[in-house]
């Protein structure tokens, strides 16, 4: 039998776990047996806590001492291991080292050493750590840690609160809404101003129904490694189904738009990976709880951000949606079909020459797909005012238009070189414009593709003015009354003719008598030829006849596509063109009369038309000038916003003094001869005078509305004077300090586009002006 293997003493053993490269399971099985031969449990104990505290007073993460914590706290949890295994009197006695331990953090976690406090919170979090996920501790125990841990959650250092955090994370329970760890890790996520403490609580908050809000919170939090956490929670811990549709879009949305790579990366390639394998890898089933219809600007960057995840040949391989015509049936499309076939097109068309050749797999020919937008949009229904008030039909009309737009905006994605393709698409184009099925949120769109295929300016307007002539003065069948003396001559001829038929049937009858058949044929012959005669007059009478004609349309739905189409083509054309003939024309026909209009929709869309022709001629826009103003002091806060930005553009085009009003010639004369006393001619300068409080009247009507209590109004009025201000049309001290009490206002706090203009304003006036 071999020498008797020598003891490991305590001392030794926290000597030798220092050691980078040191067995831990090996010095714990060691010390375990030196501990069961001692019968002085309690000396140990002592020595144990001696040489511990060593390590204690070292706050600073150095790899020694790190090796010296994780050794101990595994070998205090390897008894309670052990005492759980066989249930023994031994066991239980064994056990006293964990209490023994526990007992001292305890009474060490309060103490004014922050090293020994931070120790103490990271020492417990190890034991309890190392424990089985099965592991039960005494209740008086539980209760002790729980509440010196949370005292340790106030500490003033943010070290000892993480390893606190860190401790209390097996004491949660996540099925109690009241549970005061929970709450407390809640107070921190929202509060704490340092991120590692952010950054540990969510790495150890429990999933729940109560805790998932907080968690979304995070998603915006300052700090980029607890954004980037934030999200990969989420794709671990949480179902999709756990989110409401409104909080995946936020998270969806303010993921793709971080500043951060680091934090795009984590939500393409967890969280979207995650919510994807949750549907299955199903693409559609996955748009489906995202609801597309209402978000599609954050659906159409996720669809993009799933695409760059595969190779392009495989994302083609796994389109199943498409027939043998390259096309989505009728009686198939679907929000979220229509939208994926949209984005996988533009998505292939981005990528150059290899995307250019697979788009060809997934899009049919000009012209079929032409018949295609025709075949569905020539069906979308017209709502009846009872239908409207019907929110299932109403509901069915949104999608059917939301399908339409995205059909429409397919087309971009097509090659229109091909100039039969190209024609036959202008056709199918001009004739969804005059459906009266074409819903007026369809119009810019399809207004937007015609004009990409018709490069022409005055093709352009002639185009879309014939379409316009056509929807609002439309060929209607009309019937046309018959006269009374047409009405006695139809009757006077029927009745020639049916005694035409008797004679001719009795001259038949003697013929068959006498038996003279050639004759009889004849006769036979000629009562047909009666009878044809005798049956085209009666349908001719009750037949009313039917003539076609146009009818003036000036119903709002008429106007506002009228209208919108007309908005269209003018915010595109050149300024340099000027009012062109057929667009003079349109103006007295159907822009001035609908900017008096009492519908809304319809007046928003005519100023919008007005502020657009203003720009083309100088003359036309001081005439109009008037008008604009009074819709600026009287309509509504929309229709305000769009006259507003109609005038500021017009002064920044045309510059403030062609507003300036002269006064009559008689007015001139009389005061011709009236002079200063410093000899000037004071009727020059009362013009002057009058001139300038002209200018001056304008500039306050519209910086009144930097102190308008709607932020839209303000946003819009600063913006104005800016681009008045950088481009040398305006110079005014006062206005400038306006626009900068208004950027430091807290009332404009919330107001982000007006912060972003100001911001970008700011250093580009400096920079010019120096």
């Amino acid at each position: 039998m071999g020498a008797r293997k020598r003891l490991l003493q305590v001392q030794e053993a926290f000597q030798l776990a220092q050691k980078p490269h040191q067995n831990h399971a090996n010095l714990v099985v060691d010390l375990k047996s030196t501990y069961a031969q001692l019968d002085d449990k309690e000396d140990f104990n002592e020595k144990f806590i001696h040489f511990l505290k060593y390590a204690m007073i070292i706050c600073r993460r150095e790899p020694a001492v790190e090796q010296v914590i994780n050794f101990a706290a595994k070998f205090v949890t390897s008894f309670y291991q052990m005492e759980g295994e066989d249930g023994t009197e031994e066991g239980e006695e064994d056990n006293s080292l964990l209490n023994y331990v526990f007992k001292f953090l305890l009474e060490s976690h309060d103490v004014n050493s922050h090293a020994v406090r931070f120790r103490t919170c990271q020492l417990v979090n190890k034991i309890l750590g190392n424990m089985p996920e099965n592991a039960e501790i005494d209740d008086d125990l539980f209760d002790k840690i729980n509440e010196a841990m949370m005292i340790r959650l106030e500490d003033k250092f943010p070290n000892v609160r993480v390893q606190a955090i860190l401790a209390l994370s097996r004491l949660q329970d996540p099925e109690d809404e009241n549970c005061p760890v929970v709450n407390s890790y809640s107070t921190l996520l929202e509060n704490d101003s340092n991120s590692d403490v952010r950054h540990a609580v969510l790495s150890c908050i429990a999933p729940s129904k109560w805790t998932l809000p907080i968690i979304v919170g995070r998603t915006k939090d300052m700090k980029e490694a607890v954004r980037k956490l934030a999200y990969e929670v989420l794709a671990e811990k949480f179902h999709t189904r756990a989110l409401t549709i409104a909080q995946r879009v936020k998270v969806l949305q303010q993921g793709l738009n971080d500043r951060s790579d680091a934090v795009k990366e984590a939500m393409k390639k967890k969280l979207l990976k995650a919510w994807l394998r949750l549907a299955e890898g199903d693409v559609l089933k996955f748009l489906c709880r995202l609801d597309v219809e209402n978000y599609p600007e954050v659906a159409i960057p996720v669809l993009k951000a799933i695409f760059s995840l595969s190779p392009l040949h495989d994302i083609v391989q796994n389109c199943k949606i498409l027939d043998s015509r390259k096309l989505i049936p009728l009686e198939d499309l679907t929000a979220e079909k229509v939208l994926y076939w949209r984005c996988l097109c533009e998505y292939l068309k981005s990528k150059g020459e290899e995307g250019e050749v697979l788009l060809e797999q997934v899009l049919p020919e000009l012209a079929i797909y032409a018949d295609y937008l025709l075949s569905y949009l020539q069906n979308m229904p017209i709502l009846t005012e009872e239908q409207k008030e019907d929110f299932n039909c109403f509901e069915n009309l949104m999608t059917k238009e939301f399908i339409g737009q995205q059909l429409i905006l397919t087309i971009g994605c097509m090659d229109t070189v091909e100039e039969g393709g190209r024609k036959h698409l202008l056709v199918i184009l001009q004739k969804i414009l005059m459906l009266p099925s074409t819903s007026a949120s369809l119009i810019p769109l399809l207004v937007q593709r015609l004009i990409s295929i018709v490069k022409d300016q005055d093709r352009r307007i002639q185009i879309i003015a014939e379409i316009i002539s056509e929807v609002r003065e439309p060929l209607v069948a009309v019937d046309q009354p018959v006269d009374a003396a047409e009405i006695r001559k139809r009757e006077l001829m029927l009745a020639q003719i049916k005694v035409k038929i008797h004679e001719a049937k009795q001259a038949l009858e003697e013929c068959i008598t006498l038996q003279d058949f050639n004759s009889a044929s004849v006769f036979k012959e000629k009562i047909t030829e009666l009878e044809h005669t005798k049956n085209d007059l009666i349908k001719a009478a009750e037949q009313p006849e039917i003539n076609e004609t146009r009818v003036e349309k000036n119903d709002p739905e008429t106007m506002l596509k009228c209208l919108t189409m007309c908005y269209e083509i003018l915010r595109i054309m050149s300024l340099s063109k000027g009012i062109s003939p057929t667009i003079h024309e349109i103006i007295p026909s159907l822009i001035l009369p609908s900017v008096t209009t009492v519908h809304s929709a319809v007046r928003n869309v005519a100023v919008l038309c007005l502020g657009c022709c203003t720009l083309q001629n100088k003359e036309f826009a001081q005439n109009q000038l008037p008008l604009l103003l009074q819709v600026l002091k009287i309509d509504k806060m929309k229709i305000k916003l769009s006259a507003l930005k109609g005038i500021f553009d017009q002064l920044v085009v045309f510059g403030i003094e062609p507003f300036k009003t002269t006064r009559g010639n008689d007015s001139q004369s009389e005061s011709a001869h009236i002079k200063t006393e410093n000899g000037e001619d004071e009727g020059e300068t009362i013009e002057e005078e009058e001139e300038t409080g002209t200018v001056h009247s304008l500039v306050n009507v519209l910086s009144d509305f930097l102190d308008s209590e709607h932020s839209q109004l303000r946003t819009q009025a600063a913006e104005g004077f800016a681009k008045l201000m950088i481009s040398g049309r305006l110079t005014s001290a006062k206005l400038l300090s306006r626009l900068v009490l208004l950027w430091y206002n807290p009332v404009t706090e919330l107001d982000t586009r007006l912060r972003h203009c100001l911001g970008v304003f700011f250093p580009l006036f400096a920079y010019a002006k120096r």
